[in-house]
């Protein structure tokens, strides 16, 4: 077995992962049927530190570089994300509009640490562009400009939480994550006490059914707790660019779970545009590979 291949079992974690990251997307719309969206995002990250921040050992990053990534991944992504998914894009379109953070992530690495921009690159983000102004021609009921707009603002603060993440060098990212996030719950309670109010925020806590309590849950444990672990998990035992592409099939999951659990179509121009955005995904996280294979066997 060549130190490129999975294990089947390690495989198949993957897999389970990167469903969880995937279907995480109909969960959310789920939840959000009950809470409002800035509280529905503090509660995930509130479970997501508690009780976890009780046995995980903080990480020796500075104090400023978790709050940073708290609340970039808090406000900027997760609380984006889920105002535009109360009704302005629906669950598998954001799966896959999201993903365009590995863009974003890639500017802010030229922009602060003065990496260069490759050919194959530029090349990619041209091609999920392309699918990104298809939606745009496309939007309707499933995707309006706001979505899409809320969307990419949530993809820009998952890259600056990416972005900040790796300044933080080698750490436990399970460790990372449970203590970031104790300063991604109180600003979205601040801002949920803001813009929707002391008495929306109450009700839903109190009528809210164990469905919505176990979609909460879901965030945090699931998402959050498995699904950081086992990936970092995996990482430490294989190469980035064995485990990296897997993370591809997260909007193949997220569109393909909206399809069966939430009746969302999958229309010939919504197909379009994922196969331009994943083929950009795709050509950006895959070319190097290729190239070093094709280099190693000249």
């Amino acid at each position: 077995m060549t130190r490129d291949t999975l294990p089947p079992l390690h495989l198949l974690l993957a897999l389970v992962v990167v469903a969880v990251w995937g279907t995480n997307f109909v969960v959310i719309k789920w939840g959000l049927a009950d809470f409002p969206p800035l509280t529905f995002a503090a509660l995930r990250f509130t479970f997501a530190v508690l009780p976890a921040v009780f046995f995980l050992r903080r990480p020796a990053v500075p104090w400023w570089n978790l709050a940073l990534y708290g609340v970039l991944i808090g406000v900027g992504q997760f609380g984006m994300l889920y105002i535009a998914m109360t009704q302005w894009i629906s669950p598998g379109l954001a799966s896959l509009v999201v993903q365009v953070q590995a863009f974003f992530t890639i500017g802010l690495a030229m922009l602060i640490a003065g990496e260069r921009v490759k050919p194959f690159q530029i090349a990619a983000l041209l091609l999920a562009a392309s699918g990104l102004g298809w939606l745009m021609i496309h939007t309707n009921a499933e995707v309006t400009p706001l979505g899409l707009g809320l969307v990419v603002i949530a993809a820009l603060g998952w890259a600056g939480g990416n972005t900040t993440a790796r300044a933080a060098g080698s750490v436990n990212m399970l460790s990372y994550v449970v203590w970031a996030s104790v300063f991604s719950a109180p600003p979205l309670f601040a801002l949920a006490f803001m813009f929707e109010g002391w008495p929306a925020i109450s009700a839903s806590i109190v009528h809210a059914d164990a469905g919505a309590w176990a979609a909460v849950l879901w965030q945090s444990v699931g998402n959050t707790i498995f699904g950081y672990s086992v990936w970092a998990w995996l990482l430490a035992r294989h190469p980035a660019a064995t485990i990296a592409p897997l993370s591809l099939l997260v909007p193949v999951f997220g569109m393909g779970a909206s399809a069966v659990l939430l009746h969302e179509p999958l229309t010939s121009w919504k197909l379009t545009a994922a196969v331009l955005v994943l083929g950009g995904l795709a050509i950006n996280t895959l070319w190097p590979r290729l190239m070093q294979r094709r280099a190693a066997a000249a």
